[in-house]
């Protein structure tokens, strides 16, 4: 089936202007192919000519096979005062071996006396020029209005002209772009729709972020009757970034009933958001619309009761349509229906009006007016509803532990010592760190190994640190996260004290005790 609207992936160009980001000619091939997998319909993998990485990505993506997408190489029309056939960027272009070509030329006048240093007719031939001669060799060309709305609001017939230069010229979409990221929805609407109504072309649009309207420009680009739409995964992009294709192609099919991607890619969406973000060695932002790990994070005692009962009255769809899940969250604002259905998703089985429920609730209450925080630490959670309800006695108890830190030849050498007991057994081990908590860690898992073989595997993965009560200063109360990780599933503890040392043996002692409570 046709799609009502072209996706089309300039993350591996666009994407990589964004500041930190940086692709490897590698790196671009497994993004490209896990798009293509995804059912993206264009993927733009560079400007040929502009480094050696886009010329090896090219070289590469011509001697494979494509299952859905078409590859498209980036270049600007021929320069001033140039023939066409001699001028290198064409040259440059026709070696990379695309099917898509995508030409970028000046629609705002600022552009064409300023920076071109071009008469106003001289720009329009140059456009022509460049389709015509690509079309030609046999390519499907599309044309990126560069400032095609600052232009046109400039002068709305120059900038139309413009366009009608390269459609008459054989172009198969003509893009209209929001380079600045400066206009309103209705800015892009009105002015889509004035295209709309004087060209045959398909139109595109192709948004940045600057206003923080990217997604939305795109969207009312569409709603204008654009058909194609050009963006990146999750959002990266010179400066702010450009439309996120993370929220457009959901947005798209569940909220404007049009065919973009294959359906069945749409429950792989968050995936696809975290394997570019790994690839480009990015931390996943949590609150991104639809992919994020807080998009379906619910904390308000009130919303969580309704979402309980029915879903829908606080999610705008299914979390798991785009492959997300909700997340139940529990803090001091927590109701009883948050700690149910919390205690539910842990494995724990509650009664609504039980004492224990209430004693629950209760003491997360308490603790988290203490500093504690059992969003990011599940495992700290469990261990309290756990000792609510079977009040058992502690796998294991510390009963001392010293952490000192030495210089040694111009360094740091931090070594921890702990002594523990496991029924009528201690052990006592030292072991040293890369700092005081990496020492304690090592110690404490080296103390307790022999009696509890599982914890082998079990390695910290993550430490954060917030001061509470900073007005304090060096006697503030310190909250300490953790992660730990067996190698199949990750889990957060906490700890809180005035001591940060104290803080984190409570994270790792909860680490330890929530590994041996799943055993």
């Amino acid at each position: 089936m046709k799609p009502a609207v072209e996706i089309y992936d300039t993350t591996l160009r666009d994407g990589s202007q964004g500041e930190g980001i940086n692709f490897s000619a590698l790196d671009k091939l497994r993004i490209a192919e896990r798009l293509d997998t995804f059912g993206v319909h264009y993927i733009e993998g560079g400007w040929p000519g502009s480094n050696p990485k886009d010329m090896e990505f090219f070289k590469q993506a011509a001697k494979r096979k494509w299952k859905r997408a078409r590859i498209a190489a980036f270049s600007m029309t021929r320069r001033k005062a140039m023939a066409v056939e001699h001028d290198d960027l064409m040259r440059q272009i026709l070696e990379a071996e695309t099917p898509v070509v995508t030409i970028v030329g000046k629609t705002w006048m600022l552009h064409v006396t300023e920076v071109l240093r071009a008469k106003p007719d001289e720009n329009l031939a140059m456009i022509g020029d460049t389709v015509r001669y690509l079309k030609d060799h046999g390519k499907t060309l599309i044309y990126d209005a560069e400032h095609a709305f600052d232009g046109f609001k400039d002068d709305p017939d120059y900038a139309l002209a413009t366009w009608q230069a390269a459609e008459k010229a054989g172009a198969d979409c003509v893009v209209l772009c929001d380079t600045n990221g400066g206009c309103l929805p209705s800015e892009i609407a009105r002015i889509v729709a004035v295209a709309k109504g004087k060209l045959n072309a398909r139109i595109g649009i192709h948004t940045h972020n600057d206003c923080g309207l990217g997604v939305a420009n795109g969207i009312a680009a569409i709603e204008a009757g654009a058909t194609h739409i050009q963006g990146t995964i999750n959002g990266y992009g010179e400066r702010t970034g450009n439309c996120s294709l993370t929220s457009v192609i959901p947005i798209v099919d569940f909220k404007m009933g049009l065919t973009g991607v294959p359906k069945k890619s749409l429950p792989k969406l968050k995936e696809l958001s975290e394997f570019v973000d790994e690839i480009a060695n990015v931390r996943h932002d949590p609150r991104q619309p639809w992919v994020g790990e807080t998009a379906f994070a619910h904390k308000g005692g009130m919303h969580v009761h309704a979402i309980d009962r029915v879903s829908r009255s606080y999610e705008h769809i299914d979390p798991t349509a785009v492959g997300n899940h909700r997340r139940v969250l529990v803090s001091d604002m927590s109701g009883r229906t948050n700690i149910l259905m919390k205690a539910t998703e842990l494995g724990f089985k509650l009664e609504p009006d039980a004492p224990e429920t209430r004693a629950i609730t209760a003491e997360v209450k308490r603790k988290e007016s203490l500093g504690f925080e059992y969003e990011a630490a599940e495992g700290s959670l469990a261990l309290l509803i756990q000792k609510s309800l079977a009040h058992r006695e502690l796998p294991f108890t510390v009963d001392g532990y010293h952490v000192s830190i030495r210089s040694h030849g111009g360094s740091s050498i931090c070594e921890a010592t702990v002594k523990v007991r496991v029924g009528d057994r201690t052990a006592h081990t030292v072991a040293e760190g890369d700092g005081p908590v990496n020492a304690l860690d090592g110690a404490l898992r080296a103390a307790l190994s022999g009696f509890f073989p599982a914890l082998k595997n079990v390695q910290l993965t993550d430490y954060k640190v917030r001061i509470l009560d900073g007005v304090a200063g060096t006697a503030a109360k310190t909250r300490v996260l953790i992660t730990s990780t067996d190698g199949r599933r990750d889990w957060g503890t906490v700890g809180v004290s005035e001591n940060i040392i104290t803080a984190s043996l409570q994270a790792l002692v909860d680490s330890i005790e929530f590994v041996l409570m799943k055993k």
